[in-house]
Order: C-alpha cells, then structure tokens, then sequence
C-alpha cells in the first residue's frame, strides 16, 4: 500500500487504486449460511454511500463519537471506514449515553435507546435486507443507505492525528491506527494478495485488527466469519481450501 496512507480511508482509496475488481472483504456467517463478497470497489461505494448518510442526513462532524453496537460484519466493517471518511471517532460497544450517535445491530436497541442523538438500527439480514418493520426511534440503514451519493467529499479534511477510534480501553488517532495496522500485519506475515481467515468478535483491538484494518493496511484481503465455531475442522479446511486462505486467525 501506499506509504504516505495516514487514516484508514487513505488505505481504502489506495486498495481501490490498485485492484478496484479483487475481493476485499468475504463475510460468512455460519449460523444462517449466509456469504457475501465484496470486492474493493464494492465495499467502497457502501463506505461513501454511509460516509454520505453519516455526514448528511445525520449531521455527524469530525470529531463526534459514534457508538458502534455491532458484531463482526461485512456491515461494521463499512461502518468503520465510513466514520474515518468523515472524522467521526467509531467508539466499538462504546456507551450510548456517552455517545453523539449510535450505530445498533438487532440485539442491542434498547442499550442504543440511551444515546439522546440520531440513531440508526442494522437488521444484519441476508444481503443487507430492512427490518420488517423499523424500530421505534431509529432509521433503517437498509432503508436510508440506497439513495445517497456514490462518491464522497468530507465537508471538513480529516486531521490524521485527531482520534479515530476507541475500543476496550484504548483510543487510537487514525495515524496511530494505520500504524498498528501495519505492525500486526507484518506479524501475521501478510503481504499484497494475502487471504486472511478469522474468526474474532469486533470486541477488541485485535478483532478489529484481524478483520478488517490489517488486511487492509497489507494490501490483502480479510474472511471474516461469524460463529465460526458451527463450522467444524473439516468445515474450516474446506474454506481455507474454496477462499485460497493464505494466513488463519481464529
């Protein structure tokens, strides 16, 4: 990637730079079956679609925080690069209350009712499917997302060195985190064209790493599975096998 790339946007746009058609993130979810691909230029058109949401129809600025109530998604991870898009701090299982704005998967609502600001609900259905009916109190990304614009412009430059991102403890500025990224990447021993495989939950820093911002930072590409542990060895060689994983994280 390139080495000037200094906010986890910057490493977005240099990966749709170099390889807009090569998969980016390969999501499974192993309790319903579900799979999804996205390639570089995919994933990054839902980035700008959510930038645009976040900083029009919600308002949000650099420097406000963003609760992000999610699990290990193709669907957070669109969220993450969104908020480094605008300069939105993505606070991961961070409190509500606390919060400018949440971001709420299905099983979190009623922890995501404590945030006073705009609220937005996931229904993580297969292909990113609406609620049946919207949650009191919420917009439905499903519902909001289609309309907005293809390309994104943040209203304000994003400062490389403002925070960008908290999760169990730490709070990383979007220099620090590119620079994590990069670490742990090399650790992992990936490399441009790498497949990484894990199985983390979004709790930490290293699930984050894993599942999306060290493949990234590699020029690689991330499988990121949910419930993985349904899966079984012989589950798990099979897709190693199919996905031509190169490094496993679980």
């Amino acid at each position: 990637m390139n080495a000037t790339d200094r906010t986890p946007a910057d490493l977005l746009r240099s990966a749709l730079a170099t390889d807009p058609a090569r998969p980016l993130v390969t999501f499974y979810d192993d309790a319903t079956g579900e799979r999804v691909e996205l390639s570089a230029a995919t994933f990054a058109n839902w980035v700008a679609k959510t930038a645009n949401l976040l900083q029009g129809d919600l308002a949000a600025e650099p420097g406000d925080r963003l609760a992000l109530l999610l699990p290990a998604h193709w669907q957070s991870a669109v969220w993450l690069l969104a908020c480094s898009s605008v300069g939105v701090i993505a606070d991961v299982q961070g409190d509500p209350a606390d919060a400018d704005l949440v971001v709420s998967g299905p099983d979190a609502l009623e922890a995501a009712r404590a945030c006073s600001g705009e609220r937005v609900a996931l229904a993580l259905r297969p292909l990113g499917g609406r609620f049946p009916q919207t949650p009191e109190g919420f917009a439905d990304y499903a519902v909001e997302v289609p309309g907005q614009g293809d390309r994104f412009a943040p209203f304000a430059p994003v400062d490389p060195d403002a925070p960008a991102l908290a999760v169990g403890g730490t709070e990383l500025t979007a220099s620090e985190l590119v620079a994590r990224a990069r670490e742990d990447a090399a650790g992992l021993g990936l490399t441009a064209g790498s497949r990484l495989l894990t199985g983390r939950p979004y709790d930490s820093w290293e699930g984050l790493s894993a599942g999306l911002f060290a493949p990234l930072a590699a020029g690689g590409s991330v499988v990121l599975c949910r419930y993985l542990e349904q899966l079984g060895e012989d589950g798990l060689a099979k897709r190693v096998e199919s996905e031509r994983v190169t490094n496993t994280v679980v």
